[in-house]
Parts: structure tokens; sequence; C-alpha cells
């Protein structure tokens, strides 16, 4: 997801940081390298796995989400997102998503890229 509004389709959608959870090793968190997710914003579940917060809820939202899905969003962590965020939907950007955004889309009654 970019992180500002514009004419890339990830800036208006935003589904995928509320549909899924984001689990990543810890050594990505900013207590452990500078550039890493704000330890804050997580929840550690295993010496090995820490979890975004608001990924895991029964309606799930990334606690770093902010806007309307689907109509103007942004990540305030863009910067800082852990890797899965940083893999997810490589080209959604550019208007092509795959199986996990079309998920993701269709869970908030958005059509596929």
């Amino acid at each position: 997801m970019s992180n500002a509004a514009g004419s890339d389709p990830c800036t208006r959608c935003g589904a995928c940081c509320a549909a899924f959870r984001v689990d990543f090793h810890p050594a990505m968190l900013a207590s452990r390298d500078a550039a890493g997710v704000p330890d804050e914003l997580t929840v550690a579940l295993t010496p090995r796995l820490v979890r975004m917060l608001g990924t895991d809820a029964e309606s799930p939202r990334c606690v770093a989400l902010a806007g309307v899905i689907g109509e103007a969003v942004a990540c305030t962590i863009y910067e800082r997102r852990p890797p899965p965020c940083r893999d997810f939907a490589p080209y959604a950007a550019l208007g092509i998503g795959d199986s996990g955004c079309e998920r993701a889309r269709r869970r908030h009654g958005l059509p596929a890229l």
C-alpha cells in the first residue's frame, strides 16, 4: 500500500490491511533495528514471532492503517512496515492484483483489480 492518496489503486483501497494477520520476526522491530516497526504497534506471540496489532481481531484492521477502506488510505508506518506488507501483491500499485489482493478486496465489497 502506498503512503499517500493518489492515482494508484492501493491508496484508495487498504483492504489488505484489514483482511489478514501480519506476522513477522522480532528482528524487524525498532528495538532491534532503528528502521524497524515500532514495537508498541505489535504484540509478541512467541520468542520468534510478533504480530501487528489489530490484525488478529475478528474484523481485522492493522493499527497502522489510516483512512477509509475503498476511498483513501495510508499506512502510518509505510517506510517502516514489516516484510509481509512489503511483499504483499507487489504489482497492486500498478493495477495488477493477485489472489490475496482479490480476496481482501472481495471481503470489503471491492472489485478485483
